[in-house]
């Protein structure tokens, strides 16, 4: 028998799991039969009992609808379940993470086409300026900085739409008592380097984030690694990073350019905007050939997708806001992808 909560939202079967919450796919029941898609995301039982961690899910909650931009995974509801647990209803990305896009180019020895990995950093920079340039009821600024981008929080549909998830760490300039002295929040790999000093966040470290991001998904690799934590700040602190060029001769200079300069060590040398640096990937995709439009995204999802499915044809699937049912029906009537032509080579 499946869980019903709030009278309409059925909890279908686990779909992620992470440090402090799990997400499941769900299913909306209205009238008439009517059902929609969605995923339920519910805190850890651990953490259910920790007043500064529902602190934070309840931020999120009022922080992500607060935000509408096509480029967002959109809340749908929020409440409490009959023991008078959280969880929030959100959007139900049908599609792959960054991640899993890479690696199913990995599956067939390449990289992925950077012009498609610029256009879908596009999206992820729109989504960040719209959270950047947020207002209050009043009018005046009040910046949500996201602080937790990852490719793993990077969705792309099987229609080639791109949605950025989980403001879960999130901080409005209005709510900074959630953030105690000494505690960092965001996955440490994809840190900007003030952030470990305990700065404020700001435009420029979510612009560092996705430069990290964005210079991963194109090397195949980890920028900042290691399995200890200080040792990774030490690094992001320390380490001049490597130049693309080192990992593949095909990426023009100027999106080596771009990644460089939202890569800086100093916020104040990096861009002044995720705008600006969205601005930049955009003139340099226009100056391009290649077209990178919603449906040349979409194929190329598809594409990885079989991929990984060919790779792990008998292994049960689990990752967040994506469903695990094959994607056959979406879209028969043109599934070609170019086949990659930049084999993968790594650093010497």
């Amino acid at each position: 028998m499946t869980e019903l909560l709030g009278g309409k939202y059925e909890v279908l079967e686990l779909a992620g799991e992470g440090g402090m919450a799990k997400v499941y796919r769900g299913q909306t029941h209205g009238a008439a039969g009517f059902t929609r898609a969605v995923a339920i995301k519910r805190v850890l039982a651990p953490l259910s009992q920790n007043p500064e961690f529902l602190k934070m899910f309840v931020e999120e909650a009022r922080v992500v609808s607060e935000l509408d931009h096509p480029n967002i995974a959109q809340i749908h509801d929020f409440d409490r379940d009959r023991a008078g647990e959280y969880y929030l209803v959100l959007e139900w990305v049908e599609g792959l993470t960054l991640t899993e896009w890479r690696r199913g180019y990995e599956e067939h020895g390449h990289h992925v086409p950077w012009n498609l990995t610029a256009a879908i950093g596009i999206e992820v920079l729109d989504a960040l300026h719209a959270a950047h340039e947020r207002t209050d009821e009043e009018g005046n600024p009040a910046p949500i900085f996201h602080r937790d981008v990852t490719p793993q929080n990077v969705m792309v549909s099987n229609c080639g739409v791109v949605k950025l998830t989980d403001f879960g760490l999130a901080r409005a300039m209005d709510r900074s008592s959630i953030t105690k002295p000494g505690f960092v929040k965001g996955k440490i790999s994809y840190l900007a380097p003030e952030l470990t000093y305990e700065a404020e966040p700001s435009a420029q470290t979510d612009v560092f984030s996705v430069g990290v991001v964005l210079w991963e998904v194109l090397a195949g690799e980890k920028l900042f690694k290691g399995k200890d934590p200080l040792k990774v700040v030490g690094t992001i602190r320390d380490t001049e990073v490597p130049d693309l060029s080192e990992y593949r001769n095909d990426l023009p200079e100027r999106l080596r350019e771009i990644i460089g300069r939202a890569l800086r060590r100093n916020p104040i040398e990096r861009y002044a905007s995720s705008r600006e640096m969205a601005r930049d990937l955009a003139a340099l995709l226009r100056a391009s050939e290649e077209v990178t439009d919603a449906h040349v995204i979409a194929q190329s999802i598809r594409w990885a997708r079989e991929q990984l499915d060919m790779a792990r044809p008998s292994e049960p699937e689990t990752k967040p806001f994506a469903a695990k049912e094959a994607l056959a029906a979406a879209g028969a009537a043109d599934e070609t992808v170019p086949d990659p032509s930049i084999p993968l080579v790594r650093k010497k």
